[in-house]
């Protein structure tokens, strides 16, 4: 019987030991997350950095925000009529079709009557281009002018030794812009050499590489 009390004493002086070491171990080793805590907290010295970062990203942001509606608020004061605009030279086309009808006119060629109708046609369309000059839409300069994809489009190739190939010799339609925009293309026909005149280019070039 006293053996027992003996053994289960000691059992429990060994839990006791094993309570105590378990303590002193996580007293030695600290609580995680109070050592997490440690870690993460800051300065105040890198609380205003953050601080400072943070107003600075607001401030650049509300800066492009102001500058995109400055632009978006001069873009629509100068291109607000952009689209109108471009109906408008349908104005002008119709007037150069009209003028270009009576022209072939067997009836009416060479009649006082169509010259004057063309001389009211000339006005007419001098008037209309002065007006939207002074509301900044200007024709494109095509005739003589070597061809321009971004404010030109070729619409035929025509035979002329004359001229380097690639310049504009007809307008076939005549072309605007609105500022710096394009408002449409000129339509235009542009010289090319003639097959003999490229043939004569080849055997001269020919010649030069023999000799």
């Amino acid at each position: 019987m006293e053996k027992d009390q003996n053994v289960n004493s000691e059992n429990q002086n060994e839990e006791v030991k094993d309570t105590l070491t378990e303590e002193q171990i996580q007293q030695e080793q600290g609580d995680p997350k109070e050592k997490n805590e440690e870690i993460k907290e800051i300065t105040p010295e890198e609380k205003i950095k953050e601080l400072e970062d943070k107003v600075a990203r607001a401030f650049a942001e509300m800066e492009n925000q102001r500058r995109r509606f400055e632009k978006e608020k001069e873009d629509a004061f100068d291109y607000g009529g952009f689209s109108f605009a471009k109906e408008a030279l349908n104005l002008i086309d119709n007037l150069e079709r009209s003028k270009q009808i009576l022209e072939s006119d067997e009836v009416l060629k060479d009649t006082e009557a169509l010259k004057k109708t063309l001389e009211h046609f000339e006005i007419i369309s001098k008037d209309m281009i002065s007006i939207f000059s002074k509301n900044g839409i200007t024709p494109v300069i095509s005739i003589g002018k070597k061809l321009d994809p971004n404010q030109h489009q070729a619409m035929m190739e025509i035979d002329d030794d004359q001229k380097e190939p690639g310049t504009i010799v007809q307008e076939i339609q005549k072309g605007f812009m609105m500022k710096d925009r394009l408002l449409r293309p000129a339509l235009v026909g542009v010289s090319k050499k003639t097959k003999v005149q490229d043939e004569l280019k080849s055997e001269e070039n020919k010649e030069n590489s023999d000799n």
